[in-house]
């Protein structure tokens, strides 16, 4: 059979490649694989309620008993298998910031991180094969849960200045997207004492503000309310809130790459050569940024589970993508966009103004692009690129990457795009081999 987990999870649109069969079927495999109690929950989607029973049916009928914790945000939800004991595993019925006609299963670990890829293919391995079920008497049971988002919010406070973000009196303007985190932010926002604007915090599983990806195009409202509400900081999540952008307080949008820098300058602060662990395809000024302080940059392939198992390695301060997706391990080794929020309020109560710190940071320009390319000439594309550019340096950590003295473009086959970045020429595009491009 093909492929099925991609970098999050399998997604599809619902009743079409996402069904209730599939899910059932993958229940059953995640409960081979992890045998025991497996916590299940959701985000806002109208189709939730559908998958969790068939994933929960799924599960029990290999014998695992189901903790059902309804609609939380995917950080919640892996702090809540992290903080259990009893927990083996979760399945979230998530598809992120996709569209509302879609949905996904993402699988949880033990730990509390993703699940690995050796455990991905092991549950595709058993997808394709008839699952043995257990005898009556062993069938598994239910139970609901409640308190897991107030647990959650709880474990990020621990972790927090509350003093100081209290002390300062902040006001921020908040957009949920109608997704998870209708509840759980604008609770957390309430015990640090920060007066709170919502925007879009119905849990509203069709997204009518606007889709559920957080990007500039999508947070316009946010933009124009910040400043009219003379508001020191936007805030907004994706539809499962594992991911936080935010808005300046004149009301610009900071692209992920420089809220990145600024977060992870501000991080190494705390201790002299701290590790900061992002993908290959993450702007330059990551690197500016963090050795400002004395820090350093380790680069991994694409995928935040990737970056969080680096973590784990070389013990770094932070990690994350260009997307949102920020990875503070004090807390755990997932994307969190709650403990984004608090790490983003000490930082400007420490540093100032978020308008004043992307200000100071140097300027690159990046550009993304995707090109077609049959399957059958992706290897022999990625071999010419190599050879093609052999006079210079190159990183193969995820496809190729080739280091120009002013510039880097990367040739990504998993992602079947061609991507410039860390440039400062902002006229340039990338174009095809054999052309020379991201100069």
């Amino acid at each position: 059979m093909g492929k099925m987990f991609g970098t999050n999870g399998i997604r599809g649109i619902v009743n079409e490649d996402m069904n209730a069969a599939l899910a059932l079927q993958i229940g059953k495999a995640v409960g081979k694989e992890f045998p025991g109690r497996v916590a299940v929950g959701t985000d806002t989607r109208l189709s939730a309620d559908m998958l969790t029973a068939a994933v929960a049916s799924g599960l029990m009928s290999v014998g695992c008993d189901v903790d059902l914790l309804g609609m939380l945000p995917t950080p919640a939800i892996q702090y809540y298998v992290k903080s259990h004991q009893d927990i083996s595993a979760a399945v979230i019925v998530t598809a992120s910031h996709n569209p509302p006609e879609f949905n996904g299963l993402k699988v949880i670990a033990g730990d509390g991180t993703e699940a690995s890829k050796d455990a991905e293919n092991a549950i595709e391995d058993l997808y394709g094969t008839e699952i043995e079920t257990v005898p009556w008497d062993a069938v598994g049971k239910t139970r609901e849960v409640p308190g897991a988002a107030e647990e959650y919010v709880d474990a990020i406070l621990s972790r927090a200045d509350v003093k100081a973000i209290q002390d300062a009196k902040l006001t921020v303007v908040i957009d949920c997207a109608n997704g998870a985190s209708c509840f759980t932010s604008p609770l957390l926002l309430r015990k640090l004492g920060v007066r709170a604007v919502m925007l879009n915090a119905s849990p509203d599983g069709t997204f009518p503000g606007h889709p559920s990806e957080p990007t500039a195009d999508n947070l316009k409202d946010l933009c124009r309310m910040v400043p009219e509400v003379k508001a020191d900081l936007g805030i907004a999540h994706d539809g499962d809130a594992d991911r936080c952008v935010f808005v300046d307080g004149s009301g610009n949008y900071v692209p992920g790459d420089k809220t990145l820098a600024v977060l992870s300058k501000s991080m190494c602060q705390r201790k002299e050569g701290s590790v900061v662990v992002t993908p290959v395809a993450t702007s330059s000024v990551i690197e500016d940024a963090v050795a400002s302080v004395g820090g350093r940059v380790i680069r991994t392939a694409v995928g935040s589970p990737v970056v969080a198992r680096k973590m784990m390695e070389v013990g770094g301060v932070m990690g994350g993508e260009e997307n949102g997706g920020l990875i503070f391990p004090d807390n755990q080794y997932c994307r969190d966009g709650a403990m984004a929020i608090v790490r983003m309020l000490e930082c400007i109560i420490r540093n100032g103004p978020l308008s004043g710190q992307v200000a100071s940071l140097p300027t690159y320009y990046t550009v993304k692009d995707k090109i077609s390319c049959p399957n059958q000439m992706k290897k022999k594309l990625l071999k010419h690129m190599a050879e093609y550019s052999q006079d210079e340096r190159i990183d193969k950590t995820d496809g190729i990457k080739v280091l120009f003295r002013d510039g880097w473009v990367l040739m990504s086959r998993p992602a079947r795009s061609l991507s410039s970045g860390s440039t400062p020429n902002p006229g340039t595009r990338p174009r095809p081999p054999p052309m020379r491009t991201g100069t």
